[in-house]
């Protein structure tokens, strides 16, 4: 196996991992049982407005395992990420961990993409 196939299958693997992530957030959302409620409640949420946040989360995560749509999907996941990021801040709760999966997002897709690396790379 070549050296672009590996990167291109831990790309696969690692966008895998994430979205599984997101998809477990997601239904979280829409589910909204006790414990989700309450931490969603801390941070300043109402159960009326996880469900969109639910639907957002869910179609960039899929806009993102869709080949022909997944730099759009990074861009919309870094988005939602961010948001993520200054809601945990707003309320003094660690941040960090939207910030790492917002990297990863962009780790797995340049692994997927290797066109993208090598143009980043200049290498022809």
């Amino acid at each position: 196996m070549t050296t672009e196939k590996k990167q291109t299958l831990a790309g696969w693997i690692l966008s895998g991992v994430l979205f599984a992530f997101l998809a477990f957030s997601a239904s979280g959302k829409f589910l909204q049982p006790p414990e989700m409620a309450e931490i969603l409640g801390h941070i300043g949420y109402t159960a009326e407005k996880t469900l969109p946040l639910g639907f957002v989360e869910s179609a960039c995560a899929i806009l993102f395992l869709i080949p022909r749509t997944s730099f759009v999907g990074a861009i919309l996941l870094t988005a939602y990420l961010g948001g993520a990021t200054s809601t945990h801040y707003r309320v003094g709760d660690p941040f960090f961990m939207p910030i790492i999966l917002g990297v990863l997002v962009w780790v797995a897709y340049g692994l997927r993409t290797p066109s993208v690396v090598k143009g980043a790379l200049g290498v022809s």
